[in-house]
């Protein structure tokens, strides 16, 4: 039996809920974020939208000056939420492992559906798939299929929007090749300019090389090798476990002093990433706790559908979470930041704003 594993992703998922419930919003270039006259960030937006530049994590202000006559909504998470809830209903019906990697993304191991890969039947199940979402949910979705889920995510890639696209066994060697480097699961910026400066910039060019790559990759160099040529034998991840890194500092002496506050974040942020480094992970979510000197203890959360691996991403959005908040309103006895939703890098960004 062959293993066919598919990438559901769905495109632009909160700006297209949006456009969905709304009628007036087809069409239109929809930013899911902040207000511009408020100090916030854009969530998501449209494709519409996108076209002008606007990008997730952008300031609103600025996605304003890029696209004046831009639709500005407040994230309604629980709606998103809930819709995710039914998409993945609906994909369960076909049976099969399903890896709920977030809000709008999935991996399902399909292989016990056919006797051998062929891309005219498992696209085939593709259309019905997308068939389905689009008729009981009104809303698109990018699939990729392949024998693995490195493939198949990097099929779902290759396809937005609202795309199906399979690579076989047979083509993906030179599938792969004219691809750049940062599309192996597991090479984050970091890695991709010390892979630059070794000149391999594309996956063929890993292909090709020769040499030692534990210079730049460690441990990691072996799977590295394995990935440019498509080779994937990561299972689906089925235990649901929330994963998570966080930092935390508890100050000898309560405070609010940003020149104390700022620093204190900065390294947190620093030690995050680093571990996000060390286990070539990208990350979703940035989560800050604070704790006040009567120990109540509040956390917030700004989440993205596009994964993140540097300090300097975490720290600017825990900044956009503290701004956004005003939970910094007294002196704190305690101040943390953590990442969860640990992913493999992704190319589109949407941020989705939640508490605890």
């Amino acid at each position: 039996m062959p293993r066919v594993i598919f990438h559901l992703d769905m495109d632009a998922f909160y700006a297209s809920v949006e456009q969905r419930d709304d009628p007036r919003l087809k069409g239109k270039p929809v930013i899911v974020g902040a207000s511009p006259d408020r100090r916030g960030v854009v969530c998501a937006a449209s494709y519409e939208a996108r076209a002008f530049g606007v990008r997730s994590a952008m300031p609103s202000r600025t996605a304003q000056r890029l696209c004046p006559d831009g639709v500005f909504i407040r994230p309604r998470m629980d709606a998103y939420r809930n819709e995710s809830r039914e998409i993945m209903a609906r994909l369960a019906t076909f049976g099969g492992q399903v890896e709920q990697v977030s809000v709008d993304e999935a991996y399902l191991d399909m292989s016990h559906r056919f006797e051998e890969f062929t891309r005219e039947a498992v696209t085939a199940l593709g259309r019905e798939m997308k068939e389905v979402v689009r008729a009981e949910r009104r809303l698109t979705a990018s699939i990729g299929i392949g024998s693995n889920k490195l493939l198949a995510k990097i099929a779902s890639d290759h396809g937005k929007p609202d795309g199906l696209f399979c690579i076989t066994e047979e083509e993906k060697v030179a599938f792969l090749r004219p691809l750049p480097a940062s599309a192996i699961h597991g090479v984050g910026k970091v890695t991709a300019e010390a892979l630059a400066t070794m000149g391999l910039r594309t996956i063929g060019e890993i292909q090709d090389f020769g040499g030692d790559l534990r210079a730049v990759a460690g441990s990691f160099a072996p799977k590295l090798k394995a990935y440019a040529f498509g080779n994937d034998t990561r299972p689906l991840d089925l235990d649901g476990e929330v994963k998570s890194i966080s930092a935390e500092e508890t100050f000898e002496r309560d405070t609010e002093d940003r020149r104390i506050l700022v620093p204190v974040l900065k390294e947190q942020a620093r030690e995050i990433a680093g571990k996000l480094g060390k286990e070539r992970l990208a990350a979703r979510t940035v989560q800050v706790k604070v704790r006040y000197s009567d120990f109540k203890t509040l956390t917030r959360q700004t989440s993205v559908e596009e994964s993140f691996e540097s300090a300097e991403t975490i720290y600017a959005i825990a900044c956009a979470i503290l701004r956004r908040e005003r939970v910094v309103d007294r002196p704190l006895r305690l101040i943390g930041l953590g990442v969860s939703g640990l992913v493999p890098p992704s190319t589109q960004m949407v941020f989705e704003f939640g508490r605890n």
